[in-house]
């Protein structure tokens, strides 16, 4: 193998399908695979596969980065059975209690650790500043850009204390979309770079690209490709570690080009760490490989681009960890609660399940407390009618107003808080997560609810 085979080969951080490491893949780290990153397919046999996965991949490479997406609440590759243990980051940012996001990434990246996992793609650095976001929504911290940063800062420190290495996403800022980049290529005006900033300067060892395009810094590429927007971190945040794609797999990237050209532009726009998304057959890796040495070799990418990004892949390796923030508090669960209206007697009431679509990000995790029903139904017992979104999906909106004018009716959301204007009470959860399930299920208790 050639050294520009072995330093393409090191940027590449490809997903696989299995809870063992497969025979071909081992081949490819034994040649210096760069890391892998584990989904969903990976992590469901339970932590001591978990365990044993990481160590077998670690044992082919020592140098592998094994990265997870791990943001806490809606977002979990280690909870998909029964749902995140820890708050999701609105929950976090509606508490606006610092010791308690510190504490949330030092225990995230406590049980990351003890997996043997060197990389928590988390926290989101995202200013959830359109309420109609299909994509991130409560995977921020909020809708004010400075509550986002000091919450983006705290999570990031409580993070890297445990050893693993923070990745603040998804630069230059997705929370102002209102399409989805696993499936479209949404267009913004602007930046929202704060947060990032403040996440670089709390000790984040990476920074992951976005794709959409953002008008004000380079009108014709998306994010991930842009030497334009990729130099705005490098220079005007200060930021020196790895620079890390969002799956390359994703519409918004490789739908009009595919991933080995999407490697290619990513690389040469000044990305490090180039992920591939799930379940990557060897065939392309080995095609993106390829694709990035003829990309040297014909002067497209600067040999000296290829070397600098491979040198930055160890960096994000797993460290001793320091002191770290103590346990998450267990009153954090209710207090991320807020009760619009007055709750009614919810004596013999019927929990009811209302499914709205959710991103490709969040996956498919349980939701809420157990229900009675999936689907409205109304038989003259008060409801409790459980969704995620409900401002964004009018339909179901209708649906639950034509219940609250026969029933009592109480809607327990927990997406968004958008508009509300039903007559019905609301319970905001911000974010699904387990100590949210339990604040509700006490909350319904309070008030009449037998379960």
């Amino acid at each position: 193998m050639s050294t520009l085979d072995r330093l393409a080969l090191a940027v590449l951080q490809p997903g696989f399908v299995g809870t063992t490491l497969p025979d071909p893949l081992a081949r490819l780290l034994e040649q210096g695979l760069g890391g892998v990153c584990l989904f969903d397919a990976n992590t469901h046999a339970g932590p001591e596969a978990l365990t044993a996965l990481c160590g077998a991949i670690h044992a082919a490479h020592p140098d592998a980065v094994v990265a997870v997406d791990e943001e806490g609440g809606d977002v979990t590759r280690l909870h998909t059975a029964t749902g995140s243990p820890f708050l999701a980051a609105a929950a976090l940012g509606h508490l606006d209690d610092l010791a308690a996001t510190r504490a949330t990434g030092a225990g995230i990246g406590r049980e990351l650790a003890a997996s043997d996992l060197d990389l928590v793609l988390g926290p989101v650095a995202d200013v959830n500043s359109n309420p109609d976001n299909p994509v991130i929504g409560t995977r921020s911290f909020g809708s004010d850009r400075d509550l986002a940063a000091r919450h983006v800062a705290a999570w990031v420190e409580g993070a890297e204390s445990s050893g693993v290495a923070a990745c603040l996403k998804h630069y230059p800022g997705h929370g102002d979309t209102h399409l989805d980049s696993h499936v479209d290529l949404p267009v913004v005006a602007t930046a929202e770079p704060e947060p990032f900033r403040a996440g670089i300067a709390a000790g984040a060892r990476a920074v992951m690209t976005s794709h959409i395009v953002v008008t004000d810094l380079d009108a014709d590429r998306p994010a991930t490709f842009s030497p334009v927007v990729l130099r705005t971190l490098r220079e005007e945040l200060g930021f020196a570690g790895a620079v890390v794609t969002d799956a390359l797999d994703m519409a918004g990237a490789s739908a009009a080009r595919g991933i080995p050209e999407a490697a290619v532009l990513a690389l040469a726009a000044g990305a490090d760490v180039l992920s591939l998304g799930p379940a990557t057959p060897t065939d392309l890796v080995l095609e993106t490989r390829a694709a990035l040495v003829l990309a040297v070799r014909d002067g497209r990418v600067p040999e000296e681009r290829l070397v600098e990004a491979a040198g930055r892949v160890p960096s994000l390796r797993r460290r001793q960890p320091t002191a770290s923030a103590g346990p998450v508090d267990p009153s954090a669960g209710p207090r991320s609660l807020v009760v619009e209206g007055e709750l009614p007697d919810l004596t013999g009431a019927l929990v009811v399940t209302l499914e709205t679509p959710v991103s490709a990000a969040i996956g498919d995790v349980p939701r809420g407390i157990r229900a009675d029903h999936d689907g409205l139904v109304v038989d003259g017992r008060p409801l409790v009618v459980q969704v995620r979104d409900l401002h964004r999906h009018p339909a179901r909106e209708a649906q639950v107003r034509s219940a609250a004018e026969r029933v009592p009716v109480v809607v327990v959301d927990y997406g968004w808080p958008g508009p509300f204007d039903l007559p019905a009470a609301r319970i905001v959860t911000h974010g699904g997560s387990l100590p949210a399930y339990a604040a509700v299920e006490a909350l319904l208790r309070e008030h009449g609810w037998s379960g």
